[in-house]
């Protein structure tokens, strides 16, 4: 299986990183900010650089959704995983037009209004997952999983 890890540096990528017990023994690749959290900790990683700020800068989704198809043509992963923000939307409706599952996990500061992203990738996401009871009123449909932390 090939795995996709997509987000912003910072708390979504510290969310993604996280989630290393699962990914470490999988073939992976990164998207995020070229920042210096970024290249700390995934400096022996597979990384793509993608545009930023992405959040309600439509110039900066064009880029990427353009960055997207080329990365997701390269790599083919079955699965995309994102805890956000904007930079996921462009790669997991690519993704998922090219055949990927995607997984998006709702951030863990967000517990009773949904995030932008998470409203745009809910009605195509393969598993949305919460960090909070109280989410599952705001998406239905997700997995409470409980803290990533």
């Amino acid at each position: 299986m090939k795995v996709c890890l997509v987000g912003s540096s910072g708390g979504h990528l510290t969310h993604l990183y996280m989630l290393k017990p699962f990914w470490k023994n999988k073939n992976r690749f990164w998207v995020t900010f070229n920042k210096e959290d970024a290249q700390s900790k995934l400096k022996n990683e597979t990384m793509y650089s993608c545009y930023y700020p992405t959040n309600r800068n439509l110039k900066n989704l064009i880029k990427n959704t353009f960055l997207a198809i080329k990365i997701l043509r390269k790599e083919k992963p079955d699965l995309i995983i994102s805890s956000g923000a904007a930079v996921a939307v462009p790669f997991f409706y690519i993704g998922k037009l090219m055949g990927a599952k995607v997984i998006y996990i709702e951030v863990f500061d967000r517990y009773d209004k949904p995030t932008l992203t998470g409203k745009l990738v809910y009605p195509i996401a393969d598993k949305f997952i919460v960090q909070w009871k109280d989410e599952k009123k705001v998406y239905p449909k997700a997995i409470d999983l409980g803290s990533i932390f």
